[in-house]
């Protein structure tokens, strides 16, 4: 189980619609915010179904 926090930059499995697969953890807890590095959109999404999604980590900023 890999810990995350705000600031990091991780890959995703699946590309955004607008073609980007990098995102950026705005807000951790039992929801997380991540927004797309591409065209700045974000998403709440549950932790169970982001860390399923999650391929790997790209930057770490903290």
């Amino acid at each position: 189980m890999a810990l995350y926090h705000i600031g990091q930059v991780v890959q995703l499995k699946k590309a955004h619609p607008c073609g980007s697969d990098k995102w950026q953890i705005i807000r951790v807890g039992m929801d997380f915010r991540i927004k797309c590095m591409t065209c700045g959109r974000s998403v709440l999404i549950p932790r169970t179904r982001f860390e399923r999604r999650v391929k790997q980590i790209i930057a770490d900023d903290a």
